[in-house]
């Protein structure tokens, strides 16, 4: 198979795995590319980690477009779905991969699968998970190719909105065990957890010890 895989945000966490992906389609002709206008023709466009909505010009490149989505769509439709879930304190994550198309997530489904957390994970461990269920997800729909069907979405659509600095701000008047779900969903070095006071801002990283160190 000719299979495109598109990244747009060069600095995305899930390169790595991207990586790894790639390692498992040695026996195609891959193409990874950060900018859509390097899309080739082909078979399959895996569409990972994106923050832009491809034209349908892009989309017709390809037989097929696929994306792999943190919710159960057409539940959580839009930007960092996972965060956002975790922040509701849930810690079963529906994983949708499905068909892109140029309304925003709404092709589809191709498979409904799911990660679970415990509570106690951190982003590193999150996007871990995610990643490597990324994937799984996307050998499954190749061994399956062509012969694979998806089926339309059905029920009430919600969108989740872009996630902002301001989100990842800690209320001082609660406690920790409070907002602990958002600090493992913010990011150490990219957009941290962060607190006010007295007009001065202070930033707040989050790790686990080594087992050793407990």
């Amino acid at each position: 198979m000719k299979i495109n895989i598109l990244t747009d945000n060069p600095n995305s966490w899930i390169l790595p795995y991207v990586d790894m992906l790639k390692l498992t389609l040695k026996n195609h002709s891959v193409n990874h590319v950060f900018n859509s206008t390097e899309v080739k023709e082909g078979d399959l466009l895996l569409i990972l980690s994106c923050e832009k909505i491809l034209s349908i010009d892009i989309l017709k490149l390809n037989k097929n477009n696929v994306v792999v989505h943190p919710s159960k769509l057409p539940q959580g439709k839009g930007w960092s779905p996972l965060a956002w879930q975790i922040l509701e304190g849930k810690n079963i994550i529906p994983i949708s991969l499905f068909e892109a198309s140029v309304d925003l997530d709404s092709g589809d489904i191709y498979i409904l699968d799911h990660i679970e957390l415990h509570g106690h994970e951190l982003n590193e461990e999150i996007k871990h998970l995610q990643g490597l269920k990324t994937i799984e997800l996307i050998d499954r729909f190749i061994s399956n190719y062509p012969m694979v069907k998806g089926l339309q979405q059905v029920g009430e659509e919600t969108f989740y909105p872009r996630r902002r600095v301001n989100d990842n701000i800690l209320d001082l008047n609660k406690s920790l065990k409070d907002q602990f779900n958002l600090l493992r969903v913010v990011d150490n070095e990219r957009y941290p957890a962060y607190f006010i006071y007295n007009g001065y801002k202070y930033i707040i990283k989050i790790y686990k010890p080594n087992q050793n160190e407990l």
